[in-house]
């Protein structure tokens, strides 16, 4: 059974979610990698942020060239393991969802848990059946760093996959 939920995440709407549940995600979300992850973090410490990141669910992802016509280009997840170091931080700012693919590390699971978020997989090889669900999107900060700028998107019903919960459930676990 797929679990409809949306943006932005709040406890009652995760509260349900176990690791291994199939999700359609509604709403807006930011996307950002590595290096936007980094400049983001130091601007927060710097007392600089450009936006404030409580209540946000953030993609790891890097969007394709926009073909003409389309809303975005091909979306797909990135390795969400290269975010770990700044994972813990933001989260405890109030990030309470991410999305990506693979392994999180040790750190990461504990500050899930720690502060009630969920983490959600997004399948390789899908960009464009992910984009498919993007309704809008915005650029948030860092144009300079092309695709790798954070953007803000409106999605609808974006197929996930519910890897880390609250709960300390992981579904790598298993494997």
């Amino acid at each position: 059974m797929v679990k409809h939920i949306t943006t932005p995440l709040t406890l009652d709407a995760i509260s349900d979610l176990r690791a291994g549940d199939v999700v359609a995600l509604s709403g807006k979300i930011l996307v950002a990698r590595d290096a936007a992850h980094k400049r983001l973090v130091d601007a927060i410490k710097a007392g600089s942020a450009p936006f404030p990141v409580k209540g946000e669910t953030i993609f790891y992802a890097g969007p394709a060239p926009t073909p003409p016509g389309a809303v975005i280009g091909p979306i797909g997840p990135t390795t969400s393991y290269r975010m770990d170091p700044y994972t813990p931080f933001l989260l405890d700012l109030g990030v309470n969802g991410m999305i990506g693919k693979g392994k999180r590390s040790p750190e990461v699971l504990a500050s899930i848990k720690k502060n009630g978020a969920v983490y959600f997989g997004a399948t390789g090889g899908t960009a464009v059946l992910l984009a498919s669900s993007v309704v809008s999107v915005e650029k948030v900060a860092y144009d300079d760093l092309g695709p790798e700028a954070i953007l803000r998107l409106e999605v609808k019903d974006m197929p996930l996959v519910v890897l880390a919960d609250r709960f300390g459930g992981n579904l790598y676990d298993n494997y």
